[in-house]
């Protein structure tokens, strides 16, 4: 099955399909979809892989650094090799002391990234002035739309694979990983030439479900069914606040030990689909319900949803919902804790595990055929 799946590039992302790629790919020839929307694209990888397998997309995501790479990687018309003398011009670009390396640039301390103010930082300093010279000069250059996106895709590439972190901004590692220590360059992402009109767009998820497709693939941020979890808990949108800073240049306001931007604290961002509460009029938690309305609300015929069994949603409740909106044709288990993909299972069998926080399910559905 691995060998129709198409290369994609990415940044480290703790929501990353990457890996059900073969599952979601094969799930959606079962349904001779042709316009697919990927409702909350992240980063991108879905989009990327439906699109080179020969489909039209939609790519919706909220953040800005998403439409970036949506961007980038979905709607280039020009060969890679076009881009070589833009990288290799932003790569000789000198190093400046600007914004980005006085709030997140840090000195080496004999390997610690604990600096004089106590905070850690996500880049040494050496690649935050790096990153201060080449992101002012992006601005500086008169770049079309497109390759404005393709040279801050590089940049946030370049940034990803030299940072002190486990794969998101919401805090930094106490000692200089062996990453952060390399020089960062640039490279021309892994584009191609795209063949159909591909669609980005950056919408609430619900102005846009009832559009023309066939086939929409939904991988909404979970809300914890963690009891204990506080209503401060950090959202997807403080998880990379870096990439959505890189990709503004904006110099927000900025809070908190990991220097978060003050537009996503959880009291301004959040999404509906991350909520933890319930509704105190029906009782439901208001992150299932928001779940129920986009199914719903969608006009395609097949949706592919993926649910973590660690979500706020109850498989007794995900279940009824889907089974009420449509027939469940196909689920794909996957066991994260032994790293499997599991056999296509039928009908309701995957309720027996789907207790168990260790597992994800993508389920194949057919709106237009009820289970009863």
């Amino acid at each position: 099955m691995t060998d129709h799946v198409p290369l994609t590039q990415g940044i480290k992302y703790a929501g990353s399909k990457l890996k059900l790629l073969p599952y979601i790919l094969e799930l959606a020839r079962k349904t001779e979809a042709k316009t697919i929307l990927d409702g909350f694209s992240g980063s991108t990888r879905v989009s990327q892989a439906f699109a080179k397998s020969g489909y039209r997309v939609i790519s919706n995501d909220i953040a800005v650094w998403s439409q970036v790479f949506s961007k980038c990687y979905l709607q280039n018309r020009r060969h890679g090799s076009e881009y070589t003398n833009l990288i290799r011009h932003l790569n000789n670009v000198l190093p400046k002391d600007g914004w980005f390396t006085e709030h997140y640039g840090g000195e080496q301390n004999g390997g610690s990234a604990i600096q004089a103010d106590g905070l850690k930082r996500p880049w040494q300093i050496h690649n935050t002035r790096k990153l201060d010279g080449i992101r002012q000069e992006i601005d500086r250059l008169s770049l079309s739309p497109i390759e404005r996106v393709v040279a801050l895709s590089s940049l946030m590439l370049a940034l990803d694979r030299v940072d002190n972190t486990i794969g998101h901004f919401v805090s930094y590692l106490s000692r200089w990983s062996s990453r952060s220590y390399k020089d960062l360059i640039l490279e021309v992402p892994k584009i191609f030439v795209a063949n159909r009109e591909n669609i980005v767009l950056k919408d609430d998820i619900f102005e846009i479900c009832n559009i023309d497709i066939d086939l929409a693939y939904f991988d909404p941020p979970y809300g914890s069914n963690n009891d204990k979890m506080p209503s401060s808990r950090v959202r997807y949108a403080s998880y990379y606040h870096l990439w959505t800073t890189i990709c503004l240049n904006d110099t927000p306001q900025l809070f908190g030990r990991a220097r978060r931007r003050a537009d996503t604290s959880d009291k301004v961002s959040s999404s509906v689909f991350e909520e933890f509460k319930r509704n105190q009029k029906t009782g439901r938690f208001i992150a299932v319900e928001a779940l129920e309305k986009l199914i719903r609300s969608t006009s395609a015929r097949w949706i592919i949803l993926s649910y973590s069994s660690g979500g706020r949603g109850t498989a007794e409740e995900i279940n009824q919902i889907l089974s009420e909106c449509g027939k469940i044709v196909d689920i794909v288990k996957v066991d994260y804790r032994r790293n499997v993909m599991a056999e296509m299972k039928w009908t309701h069998e995957w309720l027996a595990d789907a207790e168990s926080p260790n597992f994800e399910f993508l389920f194949l559905i057919d709106k237009h055929r009820l289970s009863h």
